[in-house]
């Protein structure tokens, strides 16, 4: 029977064509190729993986993985990331905002917690454990926010297993009932599955629809203009804010439960 180190050493460069030495200490994790285009484009570096399962880029010691939708794919990367046991690792997502009297497209979401309705983290640790994040990696986060003079929400997200639930009175009326302020896939996934791995992570992530309204509903027309208008900024201040870190103006102490 093989190992876990086995194992991760050995599917780590077999999902992103990249070799163990060649990656970076810190991670910005996403599920859109774009990111990994735009971040190999403003370093000068090629992408990896184009043949594989997930597309990477490596420059100024920030690996970006594209790892794929859903909390499945986000478990096995925080899994395979145990091969290199990142110093920090971001996620950068899209999701659904709740409260559409707050929010809007566009929004940036710092999520203090995530409600674990995915199933995939009862794997890693009991429904009873909170899936939080490493704080002091959110206040990196934060501060790079203010820098580039953009506001943001805070607050609880929801991560579920379903994809088109869009349609669902009553799920929706169950989300009202837990009062998230936004809706995804792979958050609360990360947040658990990189403790149980003694991995820091956080997260920011960028309101691309408002699902509980029918003319919120995301579209490829919509996401593209999303996209377009907000992606770089997103990703800019994930890359600045490891680079905090790096530079050694912010420390990260592994959370504590």
């Amino acid at each position: 029977m093989k190992t876990k180190k086995e194992i991760v050493d050995n599917w780590l460069p077999r999902y992103t064509g990249t070799a163990l030495e060649d990656f970076g200490e810190y991670f910005i994790l996403v599920n859109f190729s774009k990111y990994v285009y735009t971040f190999a484009e403003w370093h000068g570096v090629e992408v990896t993986g184009k043949d594989r399962s997930m597309l990477a880029a490596t420059a100024e010691n920030i690996t970006i993985i594209n790892f794929g939708m859903g909390s499945p794919n986000a478990g096995t990367i925080i899994d395979l990331l145990t091969a290199v046991m990142p110093k920090a690792c971001i996620f950068l997502g899209k999701c659904g905002g709740i409260k559409s009297k707050k929010n809007k497209v566009g929004d940036f979401i710092l999520p203090i917690a995530a409600i674990r309705g995915e199933g995939t983290s009862n794997d890693y640790l009991p429904p009873e454990v909170p899936a939080l994040p490493a704080f002091a990696l959110q206040k990196a986060i934060s501060t790079t926010i203010r820098e580039y003079d953009q506001d943001y929400w805070t607050g609880t997200v929801y991560t579920t297993n379903k994809r088109v639930w869009e349609h669902r009175r009553d799920f929706k009326k169950y989300l009202k009932s837990l009062r998230p302020i936004a809706i995804d896939m792979e958050t609360a996934t990360i947040f658990v599955a990189a403790f149980k791995n003694h991995i820091p992570a956080g997260a920011l992530l960028l309101v691309s629809d408002m699902p509980m309204v029918p003319e919120g509903v995301k579209t490829e027309a919509s996401d593209i203009v999303v996209t377009q208008r907000f992606a770089d900024l997103h990703l800019k201040i994930g890359i600045d804010s490891l680079k905090q870190l790096i530079n050694g103006t912010q420390t990260i102490k592994h959370l504590r439960f």
